[in-house]
């Protein structure tokens, strides 16, 4: 990489990294030191393939996708459920919206790592089902069917969320 390229890329990165923190701390369930460790990873092989990629933010996320599936299908399927507790709220007068961010958050953290990343290439990043098929490597009826029960799954461990997620699922 020349300095022109080193030069671009760390504009990339100062400028998409915020983005991509948010990306990888939806996959990884709300654990910041799974995301940072997902974009580092994700950037690393970037930069080896910078002047080759014409789309990097693309790019980027695809990486961060398949690495996000690679990392839970290595880790099997443990039995414990791992979350961050909420913050001690009484006594606060916190808006709607960021309480309903914590809830998301948490109830997030307590879907499978493979429902968590339908739910959120489908319904945060806003991909078609195809392409979220083509990223997970199954069928569009496979993504279908986990974003009907990740939804499901969803409403009953958050029924203060059923109202918002009936407007997701329309």
């Amino acid at each position: 990489m020349d300095a022109a390229d080193e030069q671009r890329f760390r504009e990339f990165v100062a400028v998409r990294s915020p983005a991509l923190m948010r990306l990888g701390y939806l996959l990884t369930g709300g654990d910041q030191h799974a995301a940072e460790d997902l974009v580092q990873s994700a950037l690393a092989k970037l930069a080896a393939k910078w002047r080759r990629v014409d789309a990097p933010e693309a790019y980027t996320r695809q990486i961060m996708y398949r690495q996000q599936i690679s990392w839970w299908r290595a880790s099997g399927r443990r039995g414990e459920v791992v979350q961050a507790s909420p913050p001690e709220l009484a006594g606060r007068d916190l808006n709607h919206q960021r309480e309903l961010r914590m809830v998301l958050r948490s109830a997030l953290a307590r879907l499978t790592p493979r429902q968590r990343t339908v739910v959120v290439l489908r319904y945060f990043e806003d991909l078609p089902e195809q392409e979220v098929a083509q990223a997970l490597g199954c069928s569009v009826g496979t993504v279908r069917s986990t974003a009907h029960r990740s939804l499901a799954r969803l409403r009953e461990i958050a029924p203060e969320l059923a109202e918002e997620l009936l407007e997701v699922a329309r």
